[in-house]
């Protein structure tokens, strides 16, 4: 039977001040809580008087000043953005813009085409100065960053691997206070798995992810219960449609019955991105074209 995720919510921290995680880490946190912010954006500083600075957050004035006393009197070499939503890259450009650095990253992918959007949505104006991918480094003294592709949660997801600490900087790719919502089209549940198994095997000791507090301990078997909470995950999908469901809306209420009603909506939008992994495989037919409205039947 499949792991139960070790979820880790405890947070320690006060919006705005800066706090030292480790010797080559700081965090400052943005005053955006909200059902998938969770506290709000964890912006993290790598190194000490020449940085790197991962995923300035939101365009909130008071939380662009924070940042900037944060790290007054140090060089910011690198500007890093793990993804394009409203509560990670926002801040990206105008803080490279005070510092007179560059911005790396990947581009926006599909917009969400969902009448329900996600909470952050889309930062479809984000365009970084520098695009980066799967073997590309940031380097500065005493700390050395590895690009990791991971799509999945959006196609130009990357993560970051700090060397020197054997920590992986998440972005919304892991969280250890909730799972991640996969919400196509620019979402893909078939990338996500891979992206995974990806992160799984370069054997990290430490997880931070923007939003909530760094997992800590067994890393590799945090992992694996993601990957197997997502098994379980298009299991009960298909046991829903064996008991004679037909629509997605009508899986969420019994697969999420136990979740908020309000996160319902954004629980379609990870069941259509199961489904459409699922027809994929030729596992599972959409009738009428793979949407949440469409109807649905086992392949069998």
């Amino acid at each position: 039977m499949a792991s139960p995720i070790p979820y880790v919510r405890e947070m320690d921290f006060e919006y705005g001040q800066v706090a030292r995680l480790s010797p080559l880490v700081r965090r400052v946190v943005a005053n955006n809580p909200g059902a998938f912010t969770y506290y709000g954006t964890g912006v993290y500083i790598i190194g000490n008087g020449t940085v790197c600075v991962i995923d300035p957050g939101p365009a909130i004035p008071e939380h662009l000043e924070a940042l900037k006393a944060a790290l007054e009197g140090e060089t910011i070499s690198h500007v890093v953005v793990t993804h394009s939503h409203m509560d990670h890259s926002p801040l990206a450009h105008p803080l490279a813009e005070w510092a007179g650095c560059k911005v790396y990253g990947r581009a926006a992918g599909a917009p969400s085409e969902a009448e329900v959007r996600m909470e952050a949505g889309d930062d479809l104006s984000f365009k970084p100065d520098v695009t980066v991918g799967d073997g590309d480094v940031f380097e500065g003294p005493g700390w050395t960053m590895d690009v990791i592709e991971t799509p999945g949660h959006t196609s130009n997801h990357l993560c970051f691997g700090l060397r020197e600490e054997k920590t992986l900087f998440s972005g919304d790719h892991i969280m250890g206070w909730s799972t991640t919502v996969i919400s196509p089209p620019d979402g893909d549940m078939g990338d996500y798995f891979n992206s995974l198994e990806k992160v799984r095997d370069m054997g990290f000791s430490k997880i931070v992810p923007t939003h909530g507090p760094p997992v800590t301990e067994d890393v590799t078997g945090f992992i694996q219960a993601y990957i197997d909470h997502r098994k379980k995950r298009e299991a009960a999908i298909l046991a829903r449609l064996e008991a004679g469901d037909t629509r997605i809306p009508d899986m969420v209420r019994t697969i999420y019955a136990d979740v908020d009603k309000s996160l319902h909506p954004a629980a379609c939008h990870s069941v259509l991105g199961h489904m459409i992994h699922l027809v994929k495989d030729g596992r599972v037919k959409a009738e009428n074209g793979a949407t949440i409205d469409g109807t649905y039947r086992t392949a069998s």
